[in-house]
């Protein structure tokens, strides 16, 4: 009987891609066919209540029950003329994922069948709460949530063969009003920051009266064929290989990277790509990465509420289009030992309604000021907050990644480059002249603040948060993320810290200070203050590691302890301030988090105990019985006893490891009966971590010198080669 692997291997080798036919010649001619974007809505709705909508999605105005009933019927008219029988709310709740539950238009009446959609079903629905993650907002038996509708983010249609539906972006809160998505919170930092920049930005331009986040996202991932991903059980149940050798050949010759696209790869490339324009989503790049058959893809910049509900829908298009390529797509952060793993770069900037990009350094001083009070600031909410930031993107698969050749370290550090480092030591280091000439533009004691170029800096890919001409780039995101999490994050640290600067350079203004110079004052008090944030060399040295320490910069490598920094008493305060997160909402949030992560690694420990048990031993044991026989047949033939050196040396090695691997798992399943003991969720955690995850790197090692020595043809498990090679 053919082994899985075998099996797999044959299928993955004669695929054929399937023919893939785009909507229209242009893209143009047929992105966003499936949104209910603002030209639709201007087509379907009258002009007093599209104006109403499109008040309620920039600036926030309520919308009432009877203009809710007219947008539900024309959603529904579009909807249905593009074959729609079903709607859902479609959220993110705290899994990880997104979720929905369909309904469908049609309704039974007295009159006979109708479709119907209301207002009521529009902008509210009931899911059951209790079945996710809550962290104990919700208890068992108390099974009410809501879903409201967000009309920030347009309605879209989710095609299949066998039908379509409408979907809603919406948030998901508890009975309680408490949320359980990550949407909830992201809107309110967002709202808070708009507030905070609007009243720094109207010490250069009154005409300034909003600010929007703008965040462009780069999302890295591997292919690997369905049947060879089906026949890897660590694959299929963990998203990452828990064993494996590393092949002769991996990406060493970096002839992968922006290498050409393989055919089937550009095929099902091609295919998604087609389906997100659909959906409205930007994908303006697509290219190989350094890692083989790692890819990664990458939209324009959006507003950052509809860029991360883009990703999350890209995220999901992206597996559903591969299964009809027979392609698995692999977002894990590190689903191959030895070669990159995958991030998910968050490019953030702050745009104002007026079009100018505040990251953006302008061409005079006096625009430059206004540059640096904001580019500062942020310098400063990082330096403030970096332990908040880390824990944001915190996880199980990201640990692997954090540190690693391919990504930046635990360690939080900003790079700038060399002349925005220059440019804020001279402010640093200058005395600030009370006399300011009559242009307004140059301080006498700051001879300049010269004109800074777009592209000002080289890209410091070890870098956490570098600033990159225009936009600061977290590249410390890692590539399953919902980038909701770092987000609300970065935009409340930032609203935050923007409130902080208001308040000190009204103080010097209400002293008598002239703006300017109170505004350079505290930009210069600042520039001091979070200076040991600032790092510009390589990030993966041992050499920055010390520098770091005698910083006071924190180094938490692991997940149980970086979460810590969600409920401190510090970023409570900070949350509640700004009404983004109540104290209890923090806490449910770390314990979620915490039992996601000991949850993942407990699975990963049975998989791996599974698979080492059933497949991996049973087939070193056939071979070493297979040598045993080789050897007693020498013996009886009465050769020389050299002839016997080589399988006996062999069978000694299967043993040695085969040893190793048993006992190991012994001790790892023993260590997992005492962490499932462990009631509290961060002690279970750090429980997992150090006392079962701890037998995870001698199970591998001793199981990868087995596949080294086993004859490849009874080796159960599609190799890296396979895995990595097999176009």
């Amino acid at each position: 009987m053919k082994s899985l692997r075998t099996n797999a291997l044959k299928e993955a080798q004669t695929r054929v891609s399937p023919e893939v036919k785009a909507p229209s010649a242009k893209i143009s001619e047929f992105f966003g066919s499936n949104v209910f974007d603002k030209k639709k809505m201007k087509d379907f709705l009258s002009k007093e209540v599209y104006e109403k909508l499109i008040s309620a999605i920039d600036q926030g105005e309520l919308i009432n029950q009877d203009d809710a009933n007219q947008i539900a019927t024309a959603m529904k008219h579009w909807a249905m003329s593009k074959g729609v029988t079903h709607y859902t709310h479609w959220f993110q709740p705290l899994t990880g994922s997104t979720a929905e539950k369909h309904d469908s238009f049609f309704e039974p009446t007295i009159d006979g069948p109708v479709e119907k959609f209301a207002g009521s079903a529009l902008v509210q629905q009931e899911p059951d709460a209790s079945s996710f993650p809550n962290g104990g907002i919700r208890n068992t038996f108390e099974a009410r949530g809501y879903t409201a509708w967000d009309p920030s983010s347009p309605a879209f249609i989710m095609e299949s063969k066998a039908g379509k539906t409408l979907c809603i972006p919406t948030v998901f809160v508890a009975y309680t009003g408490e949320a359980l998505d990550y949407k909830a919170p992201l809107l309110k930092a967002l709202n808070a920051l708009d507030k905070a920049a609007v009243d720094v930005c109207q010490y250069f331009d009154k005409g300034i009266d909003k600010v929007t986040a703008s965040l462009g996202i780069e999302q890295e991932y591997f292919l690997v064929d369905l049947a060879l991903f089906n026949a890897r059980p660590d694959l299929a149940l963990t998203g990452r290989t828990l064993f494996g050798h590393m092949s002769a050949k991996g990406q060493q010759l970096d002839d992968h990277y922006f290498g050409s696209i393989p055919e089937r790869v550009f095929t099902f490339m091609v295919d998604f790509e087609n389906e997100a324009f659909k959906l409205g989503i930007p994908l303006k790049t697509r290219h190989n990465e350094v890692a083989p058959l790692q890819f990664e893809c990458a939209p324009l910049y959006e507003e950052i509420n509809l860029a991360i509900d883009h990703n999350q829908l890209l995220m999901d298009l992206m597996e559903k289009v591969a299964r009809r390529h027979n392609f698995k797509v692999l977002l894990h952060e590190k689903p191959y030992a030895g070669i990159n793993g995958s991030g998910k770069h968050n490019n953030w900037s702050l745009i104002t309604n007026t079009g100018k990009n505040l990251l953006a350094p302008g061409k005079t001083p006096k625009n430059n000021l206004m540059f640096l009070a904001f580019f500062v600031n942020t310098i400063k909410a990082v330096h403030e907050h970096a332990d908040l930031l880390r824990a944001s993107i915190a996880s199980v698969s990201n640990d692997h990644r954090l540190g690693a050749n391919e990504a930046p370290p635990a360690i939080i550090s900003i790079f700038l480059g060399q002349q925005l480092n220059e440019v804020l030591d001279e402010i640093e280091h200058s005395r600030i002249s009370k006399k300011i000439k009559e242009d307004n533009a140059l301080w006498l004691g700051i001879p300049k603040i010269p004109q800074i170029l777009l592209d000002n800096t080289d890209r410091n890919r070890t870098s956490p948060f570098a600033f990159t001409g225009n936009k600061f780039e977290l590249r410390a995101v890692g590539s399953s993320a919902n980038s909701s999490a770092p987000m609300t994050v970065l935009n409340s640290i930032m609203a935050d810290q923007l409130v902080k600067f208001k308040v000190e350079v009204d103080k010097l203004i209400k002293k008598g200070e002239k703006k300017d110079i109170a505004l350079l004052t505290i930009i210069k008090k600042y520039i001091k203050e979070s200076k040991d944030i600032r790092f510009e060399g390589n990030g993966y040295s041992q050499d920055w590691e010390d520098e770091a320490a005698k910083r006071g910069l924190a180094n938490i490598k692991t997940t149980p302890l970086a979460l810590d920094a969600y409920i401190s008493e510090k970023s409570t305060e900070l949350f509640e301030r700004a009404n983004i997160f109540t104290k209890r909402e923090l806490h449910a949030r770390h314990d979620i988090l915490l039992e996601s992560y000991y949850k993942k690694l407990q699975i990963e420990a049975r998989v791996m105990g599974e698979v080492a048990n059933t497949m991996i031993i049973p087939a070193c044991i056939a071979y070493q019985n297979t040598l045993l026989e080789n050897a007693k047949s020498i013996k009886e033939l009465g050769l020389s006893k050299e002839a016997l050196v080589a399988p006996l040396a062999i069978i000694n090695k299967l043993s040695d490891h085969l040893s190793i691997v048993k006992t190991t798992i012994d001790e790892m399943l023993e260590a997992r009966k005492v962490a499932n003991t462990i009631e509290d969720s961060r002690e279970k955690a750090i429980a997992y971590d150090e006392k079962v995850k701890s037998h995870f790197d001698t199970i591998r090692y001793n199981v990868d010198k087995l596949e080294q020595i086993v004859d490849d043809s009874v080796w159960p498990l599609p190799k890296f080669r396979e895995l990595l090679f097999l176009k």
